[in-house]
């Protein structure tokens, strides 16, 4: 049979040889959490078959149970090529939600706790020289407030803006053969101003050199032979020639790096970086030192027929191509962290991306819930900091209702003036990746923020604009509803229309529904015309780009068709920003 998102998944660390996994896997689901008391590891299951890497509930599965599962189960029978013998097995998983345990032969390899980021395990150590069974269990708990669940409803129907949940699997599953020696990491920082780019590149065990080559669309730009110190290897290398990524222009260098260790070449990887810088000041966001407006739409990243996961790699694409044709420049990556392979489109495309968690469903209310949220988003960090599509970093969505009840009050507002696990999100963001800007939590409230954002859903264009025009600002308007104070920051309407536009009455969308497409356009020019007029205002995002079950506020519909010609929405969108007009 064919095999299901069969495309490499790590498109930053390119290794050879690899072997997928997904396919057909043996299936169960474990509604009392017993599994483990019944040792189902050491048992053959023959319940259920499941398609990996789609999630249960999902069509493409061949399962399509939408009940909230508190466990499933899954197990395959796994072969490793004859010629990977005398190598390292390295096990992958692209994404388990949400606390994953991995068995091999009945023995246990491994724990991930977290739903959106990647793991591996060596296994090789667990093998048998035939007969291989490989066992997940998932456990998931979506109403518990002890995990990170974004989009995915609390209750059994979907409702508002809550869809269809995922558990277990929804990302590739894969092996790989490596040396004792290899490359475990590479992360690049590039410095567009002089031409150079910062490299750091971990091993998984001391060697002895790297050497690295950089090329421009098969033209030599560097190279350099490294030495480690322990097991990294850091060195900045000047471009021979500086192709400047930024928005509709993702110019991509390639990178092959070889590690040596006494004299043999232990490990060869492929990579790539982009040649941009992001700086920020109270006018906007500067991209390469040029403001560029940015004119983002909300991408939930949800399918009708694989939930969380694209049916293809091809969908990853096409959805950023919708966008683009509607005249947007990027998205908010709302409330999910996605996949790798939507980031190398968006670099490949030059579109922009804001990087955000699944913060939904987890209790922020003590410092509790800092323990299941920092470790995967650290994670996250990690893994997209060498996207250039990557312009910010939002760990977290609308948390405003969910101060600690114990924190400090100005009694004037209401609002507690300190919320410790907000804060520190943000210090250890800033401390990992210091060249983009934060935002703290998105939409009114505001502890620490590199860039001050608010959500505002007025449907009534004059009241929208009189926000805007207010001598104040909005921001302003907005900082003596909630208690804020703002600092000179650039400020991003991150959320805004949601119109809906749909004939279903029982469909969900903000405030009154037009009644003809005219209508809607009629407003959402009204609306986005006042953003991109306004010399406050540096960037906006509109709420969304498609559809999503019974949330039908989308530019297309689930199935992504357009309900509005694409060519008014981007005549709208196009139109030059005061900003712009004042370089």
């Amino acid at each position: 049979m064919n095999i299901p998102r069969s495309e490499y998944p790590r498109p930053q660390l390119v290794r050879k040889p690899w072997k997928s996994l997904n396919g057909p896997w043996r299936f169960a689901k474990d509604q009392g959490c017993s599994g483990m008391d019944r040792k189902l590891y050491e048992t053959t299951l023959d319940d259920e078959t499941i398609l990996v890497p789609f999630c249960p509930e999902s069509k493409l599965s061949g399962i399509g149970f939408t009940d909230f599962m508190a466990a499933v189960w899954y197990q395959r029978d796994i072969n490793i090529p004859v010629d990977w013998a005398g190598r390292r097995i390295r096990l992958h998983f692209g994404a388990v939600d949400y606390h994953a345990t991995v068995w091999l032969n009945g023995k246990e390899v491994g724990q991930h706790k977290g739903g959106y980021t990647p793991f591996c395990f060596d296994i090789t150590d667990y093998l048998r020289d035939a007969g291989n069974t490989l066992t997940l269990c998932a456990m998931d708990d979506t109403r518990g407030g002890k995990q990170p669940k974004g989009k995915q409803s609390s209750k059994y129907y979907s409702n508002g803006c809550d869809y269809t949940r995922t558990t277990g699997i929804w990302q590739t599953v894969w092996l790989e053969a490596v040396d004792p020696i290899c490359v475990d990491a590479v992360q690049f920082t590039p410095y567009a101003e002089d031409g150079s780019v910062l490299m750091d590149i971990a091993a998984s065990q001391p060697a002895d050199y790297a050497n690295i080559e950089i090329t421009y669309q098969g033209k030599a730009m560097a190279s350099s032979r490294v030495a480690f110190s322990g097991n990294r290897a850091t060195e900045k290398l000047k471009l021979t020639e500086s192709h400047l990524w930024t928005v509709g222009k993702g110019e991509l260098y390639d990178v092959t790096i070889t590690l040596e260790s006494q004299g043999n070449v232990t490990d060869r990887v492929e990579s790539y970086f982009g040649l941009r810088t992001i700086t920020w000041d109270q006018k906007g966001i500067k991209i390469n030192g040029e403001y560029i407006y940015q004119r983002l739409v909300l991408d939930q990243g949800f399918y009708p027929d694989g939930i969380y996961t694209a049916p293809t790699d091809d969908a990853l694409k096409k959805d950023i191509e919708l966008s683009l044709a509607m005249g947007f420049n990027g998205a908010r990556l709302h409330e999910k962290i996605f996949e790798p392979r939507y980031l190398y489109w968006a670099d490949k495309l030059g579109y922009l991306c804001w990087g955000e968690h699944a913060n939904w469903g987890l209790d922020i209310t003590t410092m509790d819930g800092l323990k299941h949220f920092l470790p995967e988003w650290m994670e996250a960090i990690r893994r997209d900091y060498s996207h250039p599509s990557i312009v910010g970093w939002c760990p977290f969505n609308e948390t405003w209702n969910k101060r600690r009840p114990d924190a400090p009050f100005d009694t004037s507002s209401g609002i507690p003036q300190d919320d410790d696990v907000l804060r520190m999100t943000y210090e250890v963001t800033k401390a990992m990746d210091t060249t983009r800007p934060v935002i703290d939590t998105s939409g009114n409230f505001h502890v620490i923020t590199d860039v001050y954002d608010i959500h505002c859903y007025d449907q009534n264009v004059e009241h929208f604009k009189e926000k805007l025009d207010s001598k104040d600002g909005v921001y302003i308007t907005f900082e003596k509803r909630q208690g804020h104070t703002y600092t000179g920051q650039p400020f991003f309407v991150s959320e805004y229309g949601g119109i809906k536009l749909s004939e279903d009455e029982s469909s969900w969308g903000y405030g009154n529904a037009p009644e003809s497409v005219e209508e809607f356009v009629e407003r959402y020019d009204g609306l986005t015309t006042a953003l991109l007029q306004s010399p406050k205002v540096c960037a906006y995002c509109y709420t969304q780009l498609y559809d999503v079950e019974q949330e039908a506020n989308g530019l297309y519909t689930y199935s992504r068709e357009a309900k509005v010609d694409p060519q008014v929405i981007a005549k709208i969108n196009k139109q030059v920003a005061a900003i712009e007009e004042t370089e």
